[in-house]
């Protein structure tokens, strides 16, 4: 036994190095894959077993909204498994059975019909991108239909009609290739000319077009898919310009999108540079805005048993705790966490660059995939940052993972500190029983994927557990 593992060994040695980095791609993706299987085990363990309120969660979960989340996040769970063991199983399929040369050479073929040679490599490139995003829209396409309609539907967060879903998916895909296809034509012909300081100028160009996306994503691409409309005047609006000013946070417009009609899951947020912020508030976040609390209103109100049953699923928050999650959102700005994430973002991808400007003459790496006899940017590009950096993608995703626990921690304190501690418990609780999230985590699984501490992690940091 041990000579034959001995001579396995010994093949694998001797094998071309273009093949051992093919294989070293495919086993570690396969062993990042079994990571995440077993990790998401270890949590749907946590959901079938976990079949009553633990008793330091009865003052904050009722029977009935835990075993709903349960059911939710068991179902969310077992879907994600499958999707991705399909994902994973296609990626190989693709790799072993050449599919990424097979779509290139496609693409070669579409453009010479326009009388472009294989010298206009960055029309090609263009032609790959659109076939590659076609193809991976179609694939995924079965798996987003029934997460939307069977999951989401069936525990009552999707608002979506059929048609609504597929125009919004067209829309996107359209919007998406109008960004795509000219950045990428623009990065590809900047590593063309830049010499051999391109990964400055690289790096410099995706920064820039980083910038401009995130300052007119909400008011020009945003509004293509959902209804913006200003925050009436009123007590809520006076509030929040009042605690944007307590602390300088420059405020300019407070608008309210018109979430519901895709989902009933409620969101915040604020964007935009320098003098120039806005808040967007989600109408399902809103208890007085959400289409869903006008639609279960109570046609008579002869049943004080049935009003109060109403009032208890009633969804959204109150103003006073509306105000203590904007306080955590604007604690991220005050705090510099937007700040620290750019630049973490824009140092990491500056690093990349750079390696891949070390990386990009090595022809090894393109036999290991196929090209034998080209060398193509963007299949350089695709071949590095998404294969060979993949270790490093994975190690660096968990020390962001960390990293936001800890400003989500910082963001709360500062919440705190502003008064409304109480009111953002509350608030905890109720976004937490609007989206049936499961308050009870395996310790693993928690560690290595959430983003956000532990609903009972937040509550006990900022002082309580009660709900007011």
């Amino acid at each position: 036994m041990f000579a034959w593992a001995r001579i396995k060994m010994e093949t694998i040695l001797n094998l071309p190095i273009e093949n051992k980095i093919f294989y070293a791609v495919l086993v570690f993706s396969w062993t990042v894959y079994l990571w995440e299987a077993y990790l998401a085990y270890r949590q749907r363990r946590i959901y079938r077993l976990t079949m009553h309120v633990p008793q330091e969660l009865g003052k904050i979960m009722d029977t009935d909204t835990f075993e709903k989340s349960r059911l939710y996040q068991l179902d969310k769970s077992n879907f994600s498994f499958w999707s991705g063991l399909y994902s994973e199983t296609e990626g190989t399929l693709i790799l072993l059975f050449g599919g990424i040369p097979f779509v290139w050479k496609v693409a070669g073929t579409v453009t010479a019909r326009f009388g472009l040679g294989p010298e206009y490599e960055i029309f090609q490139s263009l032609s790959f991108l659109i076939l590659a995003t076609l193809f991976s829209a179609f694939t995924g396409l079965p798996w987003s239909i029934y997460n939307t309609f069977v999951i989401e539907e069936k525990h009552g967060f999707n608002q979506q009609t059929l048609g609504f879903f597929l125009k919004d998916a067209v829309k996107k895909f359209i919007v998406t290739q109008c960004i795509l296809l000219p950045v990428t034509s623009l990065l590809l012909y900047i590593i063309k000319i830049g010499g051999d300081f391109f990964f400055i100028y690289a790096w410099l160009f995706t920064l820039a077009v980083s910038l401009v996306l995130v300052t007119i994503y909400a008011d020009y691409i945003a509004p293509l898919f959902d209804k913006f409309t200003p925050l009436p005047e009123g007590e809520l609006k006076e509030e929040i310009e009042s605690m944007s000013k307590s602390i300088s946070f420059p405020l300019t417009k407070v608008y309210v999108v018109e979430g519901s009609k895709r989902s009933s899951h409620s969101n915040a947020y604020f964007y935009g540079f320098f003098k120039n912020k806005r808040i967007v508030l989600f109408d399902t976040l809103l208890e007085d805005y959400s289409p869903l609390n006008k639609d279960g209103e109570p046609e008579t109100d002869t049943l004080t048993e049935d009003k109060s049953k109403l009032k208890n699923k009633k969804q959204g928050c109150n103003n006073p705790e509306v105000l203590a999650v904007l306080g955590h959102e604007l604690g991220h700005w005050k705090l510099g966490h937007t700040v620290k994430n750019i630049v973490i973002s824009q140092m990491n991808s500056f690093l990349c660059f750079f390696l891949f400007a070390v990386l990009i003459g090595q022809k090894e790496l393109f036999m290991a995939f196929g090209f034998y006899n080209s060398q193509p940017t963007l299949i350089g590009l695709m071949i590095i940052f998404q294969f060979i950096f993949s270790p490093y993608n994975e190690v660096l995703s968990f020390c962001l993972t960390v990293l936001s626990r800890r400003f989500e921690f910082q963001a709360d304190s500062f919440a705190r500190g502003m008064g409304r501690a109480s009111e953002l418990c509350s608030a905890l609780i109720k976004l937490n029983k609007d989206n049936l999230g499961f308050p009870v985590a395996d310790w693993l699984f928690s560690m290595w994927h959430y983003s956000h501490p532990p609903l009972l992690e937040r509550l006990r940091a900022l002082g309580s557990t009660k709900q007011d």
